[in-house]
């Protein structure tokens, strides 16, 4: 798993036993239905973009990395919201993507 930002390792610290439930309702939920690590890497990765979520995002993007996504496949994603959320939103989450893209 990627490292945690400092907030979210906070929070752990100071929350041990909200932190265990969100990840078992992240597990469960993963394991849900008949979607692959890399079809819901995708949808997360979309939600993220819709809901304007640059921290979304930015992990999101991390996440797709890890489960195999090559950067060609995550900037076609990031595209893909070009007709539903408009332009300017869909520059502003390839931004995103790319501060985590130029870092792998």
């Amino acid at each position: 798993m990627s490292h945690l930002p400092s907030p979210y390792q906070r929070f752990q610290a100071e929350h041990a036993a909200v932190w265990e439930a969100y990840n078992h309702l992240g597990a469960a939920v993963h394991g849900a239905g008949p979607l692959d690590d890399r079809a819901r890497a995708l949808v997360k990765l979309g939600m993220a973009i819709a809901a304007r979520q640059e921290g979304g995002v930015h992990s999101q993007v991390r996440k797709a990395l890890e489960v195999g996504l090559t950067a060609d496949e995550i900037r076609h994603a990031v595209l893909l919201a070009i007709p539903t959320i408009g332009f300017p939103a869909t520059m502003a989450a390839l931004t995103w993507a790319e501060d985590v893209l130029a870092q792998d």
